[in-house]
């Protein structure tokens, strides 16, 4: 029979194994002799303290503070609900790309830019058009929907003579 050869790198590698193998042995011995059993309640708690990190002291009963569940706001805060007056706004055309069906409205009353999709057009829009549209919100933010031409009120004026010959002077 041959003789097997070992090379320096499997020698390593067969100390490296047995030199792991002992220390994983070593943890396993120092858990056994450091174990805690049996631990009482109180040991196992942590609190939380005013700057919200955990500590194994409790927290002092007279600087309890009550709060509602009504003030605590996680991710975007509650909106109100718009008053029936602001339902119908008035703004401004900024932007609107027609081969993708969307743009933006640039509100007159709060200069915000309000995103518009073609779906929620009445009338064609084009930038610069004077608009008037109503806001809806949903998960990302408010749309304006039910857009159309924003037609001027037309206010009576007493008839300029000067304009209109009557035919009374002819």
């Amino acid at each position: 029979m041959a003789k097997s050869q070992e090379t320096f790198s499997k020698k390593e590698k067969e100390k490296l194994k047995l030199k792991k193998r002992k220390e994983k042995e070593e943890k396993k011995a120092d858990r056994k002799a450091n174990a805690q059993k049996g631990l009482d309640l109180e040991d196992m708690l942590a609190y939380v303290d005013e700057n919200g990190n955990l500590t194994s002291i409790p927290p002092d009963p007279k600087k309890r503070r009550e709060i509602n569940l009504e003030d605590v706001v996680i991710g975007v805060g509650k909106q109100l609900p718009a008053e029936p007056e602001d339902a119908v706004r008035k703004g401004v055309v900024t932007f609107f790309n027609e081969s993708k069906g969307y743009g933006f409205i640039k509100d007159a009353k709060n200069q915000n830019g309000i995103f518009v999709h073609m779906n929620g057009l009445i009338d064609q829009v084009k930038e610069g058009d004077k608009v008037t549209f109503e806001i809806e919100m949903n998960h990302k933010g408010a749309n304006a929907v039910k857009v159309k031409f924003d037609k001027p009120e037309k206010t009576e004026t007493a008839p300029n003579p000067a304009a209109n010959p009557s035919s009374e002077e002819k």
